[in-house]
């Protein structure tokens, strides 16, 4: 039954790691592993073991999916699961996920559903739809956005079918976005309902990786996105995706008053392939950025509009 490596990566996570572990106790005899890489800490965030099978490594690399490539490396088990150490696992999930590769013979993927919370809140559950059974089409569909977002932690995935792919380093952000997608593009891929975790996601912290420095971190991450056509992703994909992440740059910037860089980046959204959502989306972020512009007195209700 122990046929899973479990990877959490965690950086001064000794308030938290504790409680991650302690959801997963509950699917101890699937567990062969759980492989702690611990980044840089500074705190006792090595110290929680909680009796499951564990191995700590230690690196230097600043950066969770750095960490989590560490330990793809050195898992030993037939699959792999990955949760954050600031994530909460929910009872019976893993073994769901696993119980899903029985019943669908030649699944070498299976994601669930994940409960969201932003700044404390439960907002939704994400569940999934609009996935292909298998190969490039679901690889194309996730990287234009036109199926859910997997969280780290709601995903099972064979050590096989990863091979020898890995997170991009060194990227302000979406690096899960073009793993999965390198994933997703060979494997034959199940879908179960039930959520598997709780992701929990700070608004702040995730708007701040699109306000640092965001014309040089934009440039990175467009150099990595782009190197997915090399297993056979679109380019018209790969701009959609360019469209998507721009919009998301515009709206943080609008949002924190920076007329100018909200323009730039939403020039960059418009020229890329969209559905009409995110049409309407440009037009209407074009339209508050032109009236700030005229009625700069207005911003407070112009931004709760």
């Amino acid at each position: 039954m122990t046929s899973v490596s479990i990877i959490i990566p965690a950086h001064n996570a000794s308030a938290t790691v504790a409680d991650t572990l302690a959801t997963l106790r509950s699917e101890a005899e699937v567990i062969g592993e759980v492989i702690l890489v611990d980044d840089s800490s500074t705190d006792n965030t090595a110290a929680s073991r909680l009796a499951l099978p564990f191995r700590i490594i230690r690196s230097n690399c600043r950066d969770a999916g750095g960490s989590r490539n560490l330990a793809l490396a050195e898992a030993r088990f037939p699959w792999i699961y990955m949760i954050d150490a600031d994530d909460l696992h929910i009872e019976g999930g893993l073994r769901t996920l696993l119980s899903k590769t029985r019943t669908k013979p030649g699944a070498d993927m299976v994601v669930g559903a994940y409960r969201r919370r932003t700044d404390g809140r439960d907002r939704q559950f994400k569940t999934p739809a609009g996935y292909m059974t298998a190969g490039l089409a679901n690889a194309s569909a996730y990287v234009e956005g036109r199926i859910r977002s997997i969280a780290v932690g709601s995903a099972l995935v064979s050590r096989h079918t990863v091979g020898d792919t890995r997170f991009p380093t060194g990227l302000a952000y979406d690096e899960d976005t073009l793993f999965w997608a390198r994933v997703m593009s060979k494997a034959s891929l199940a879908v179960v309902r039930q959520p598997i975790m709780v992701y929990f996601v700070s608004s702040d912290r995730s708007d701040d990786r699109f306000a640092i420095k965001p014309a040089r971190r934009f440039l990175e991450w467009r150099l990595a996105l782009r190197e997915l056509a090399d297993c056979g992703i679109a380019k018209s994909s790969l701009k959609a995706r360019e469209g998507l992440v721009a919009l998301k740059i515009a709206r943080v910037h609008y949002a924190r008053g920076d007329l100018e860089t909200a323009a730039k980046f939403l020039a960059v959204a418009e020229a890329a392939p969209k559905v009409s959502t995110d049409i309407w989306r440009c037009m209407r972020y074009r339209l508050k950025i032109a009236a700030r512009r005229r009625f700069p007195a207005h911003r407070v209700q112009l931004q709760s509009a």
